[in-house]
């Protein structure tokens, strides 16, 4: 079978059946090579319905929650997006598929070189890398229109809010070490609404405005 045929298979039969509906969603989930994100010993695993490691003791989210995130930003192609742990660089590929520009920050100089490089191979040239607190965001390059945090968060870091474009929307998994539940919330008039998702479990988000190392 052919990673393109996984591909169609797991956007059909992960994606579709549990409601996912965005069609330039599902379009990015089936062009972008996600084996090319893991280690090739793990290229058999690539579309399974789970997270897989990626070194360093974080995850590639699963293929489902990838796209449950990345449907809530509601992106119409013109946006300029903040993610907040670039990780394998699996999501900040979608994000550039459907958007203007991504600025992606990973504490792990080791991820980002790696995830930096793979993007590097694919072509894509409107993503942006740093290394750094990802909890304090990007300042120079705010305001966002959509912030994605790929990560369990205590609570929605007031920097990133800050960062935030009027009309725009950040989405987080927010909750304990644990187990968390995504929470998307749109600013309209410097207001916040908050709106409330599926359960879900991330690595936790550590920095200053994110969980303390241990």
């Amino acid at each position: 079978m052919t990673f393109q045929t996984l591909r169609d298979i797991m956007v059909d039969f992960q994606l579709v059946p549990r409601g996912l509906h965005d069609k330039r969603v599902l379009d990015a989930m089936k062009k972008i090579p996600r084996q090319l994100f893991v280690d090739e010993s793990l290229w058999d695993r690539a579309y399974d319905d789970m997270a897989l490691p990626v070194g360093e003791g974080q995850t590639i989210s699963q293929p489902y929650m990838v796209a449950v995130m990345t449907e809530l930003l509601a992106l119409s192609g013109n946006e300029k997006v903040l993610e907040i742990g670039t990780g394998s660089g699996y999501q900040a590929a979608v994000l550039a598929e459907l958007s203007r520009e991504v600025y992606s920050i990973e504490r792990i100089g080791a991820l980002s070189e790696k995830a930096g490089e793979t993007l590097r191979n694919l072509g894509y040239i409107n993503i942006h890398l740093r290394v750094g607190d990802g909890t304090l965001g990007w300042p120079e390059a705010a305001p966002f229109d959509r912030i994605l945090i790929t990560a369990g968060a205590p609570d929605m870091p007031e920097p990133l809010i800050g960062q935030l474009s009027d009309g725009g929307i950040i989405i987080a998994p927010v909750g304990d070490r644990f187990s968390q539940q995504l929470i998307r919330i749109t600013k309209e008039e410097g207001h916040l609404k908050s709106e409330y998702h599926t359960p879900c479990m991330f690595v936790p988000l550590i920095g200053e405005y994110g969980w303390k190392e241990e």
